[in-house]
């Protein structure tokens, strides 16, 4: 059973930063794409930052330049660097994973940002 947990959610005024984390249960190698998403209330799910295939980076041009994704293969984390917070940019976050031939993704349960004006 693949599991992703996330952490590092919390309050923060505006201009300041927060990072995410997801702890992954297998190997991050195992997967095609993994990410970070954000749902604020009354919106639609949306991709904030993720890594696809080949290793390359996508980021929504909300956030670029202030966000940071990263992962770490030893650990089987993927990190969100968020600087420069807005109170836009409040949403609970969700980690995502795309296994290799496979059409399922995973979710975490996600993890609460909240940036006050």
């Amino acid at each position: 059973q693949v599991q992703l947990v996330e952490s590092g959610g919390g309050l923060v005024q505006a201009g300041g930063s927060l990072r995410l984390s997801c702890s992954v249960s297998i190997s991050i190698f195992n997967f095609n794409r993994m990410g970070w998403y954000r749902q604020a209330p009354g919106k639609q799910r949306e991709l904030v930052a993720a890594f696809s295939s080949g290793g390359s980076t996508d980021y929504a041009d909300s956030v670029k330049g202030r966000f940071i994704i990263s992962k770490d293969g030893a650990k089987n984390t993927v990190n969100l660097q968020m600087n420069s917070l807005k109170p836009e940019d409040t949403a609970v976050y969700y980690c995502n994973a795309l296994r290799y031939s496979s059409n399922s993704p995973y979710w975490g349960q996600g993890t609460q940002v909240t940036v006050s004006s």
